[in-house]
């Protein structure tokens, strides 16, 4: 299973945290894991490519199953950081209504 953090400082959204593996179909044909990882590529090309900030990001690269993405204070202060962050959040919260055996989002 999928678990998801999303971090906020100040009640600004300042992050997120991917951990696990959805494991809903075989190695190249799971559709949440696919889902989850598009939207959250493209949430951190998005902050650097059109919010330019510069997250911090950390990932398990040899495994998968870990992804930890951090904005600074600039970030904090970037509205359109703040909306894409918003727009990840709406997206995986989407894919928890339909999937919800293969992802869990951890208030």
């Amino acid at each position: 299973m999928i678990k998801v953090r999303f971090f906020d400082k100040n009640q600004k959204k300042c992050g997120f945290e991917l951990t696990g593996h959805a494991d809903s179909g075989e190695y190249g044909q799971d559709i949440v894991c696919a889902a989850v990882s598009v939207l959250a590529i493209s949430t951190i090309n998005g902050l650097e490519k059109l919010a330019q900030a510069v997250p911090k990001v950390n990932a398990n690269e040899e495994e998968g199953g870990y992804l930890k993405v951090e904005l600074d204070q600039q970030g904090l202060d970037n509205s359109d950081a703040q909306l894409l962050l918003a727009n990840f959040e709406l997206g995986l919260r989407d894919i928890v209504k339909n999937y919800a055996e293969y992802i869990k989002i951890i208030d």
